[in-house]
């Protein structure tokens, strides 16, 4: 897709005075990133995509149960099998152009042994889970679906509280475009590609007591 688009600029006639243009708004823009970095503090969730200041509406519980019950498989897996750091709401990912916080992200133990106790930017994890909202649809479907690919994720998970399903996406390295590998719903077991051996009912992400039976059955495992 990046070398589509780099080709069919170079073959515009104007393709020098397009570049020269960008360079200007990118470095005002570089400038505006940041002033976004040094005031932003750890009780605002904020994110800086394409020059903006995004700060994100109030969700309802449905997404903040799912986002929780989550994290709490992922993040105890991962602590039990020393396999690397889950991360959720405000660890910021400084890519490219943009500054996510999301809703849940993992890194492998080679990223994160290099991670420092003041350290506020992140490299682009391994998996990121993003979980739909009214607000941030168009933009857990559309940029950042396109700027996590690019930026080499290899897994990207987009949570529907409404529909209880899960989007399990796989970085295509050829194309470093997102491929689908499976849409699952209440009754399916997801299958994590990125963390080794994590296996759970799509359930568990709604329901608490199926997220309490999966974390005693993952603690098991892990013993």
């Amino acid at each position: 897709m990046l070398s589509t688009c780099v080709n069919d600029l170079l073959e515009a006639p104007d393709a020098k005075l397009v570049i020269e243009r960008a360079q200007v708004i990118l470095a005002d823009e570089a400038q505006r990133r940041k002033a976004f970095r040094e005031w932003l503090r750890d009780d605002i969730k904020a994110e800086f995509i394409n020059g903006e200041v995004i700060m994100p509406s109030p969700v309802k519980r449905r997404h903040l149960d799912a986002s929780k019950y989550l994290e709490n498989l992922l993040q105890n897996y991962v602590l039990l099998n020393d396999l690397g750091v889950v991360d959720s709401e405000k660890a910021l990912v400084g890519l490219t152009r943009n500054d996510y916080e999301l809703d849940i992200c993992y890194w492998n133990q080679e990223t994160a042994s290099s991670f420092q106790d003041d350290q506020m930017e992140h490299p682009a994890p391994d998996l990121i889970v993003e979980i739909l909202s009214k607000s941030t649809t168009g933009r857990d479907r559309g940029i950042k679906f396109e700027d996590y690919a690019a930026h080499g994720v290899g897994e990207y998970w987009i949570i529907d509280p409404v529909r209880k399903s899960v989007e399990q996406y796989q970085l295509d390295e050829a194309t470093m475009a997102f491929a689908s590998v499976a849409t699952l719903y209440i009754n399916d077991t997801l299958n994590a590609l990125t963390i080794p051996g994590f296996q759970i009912p799509v359930q568990a992400i709604f329901d608490k007591k199926v997220n309490l039976d999966t974390l005693q059955l993952l603690m098991k495992k892990s013993a």
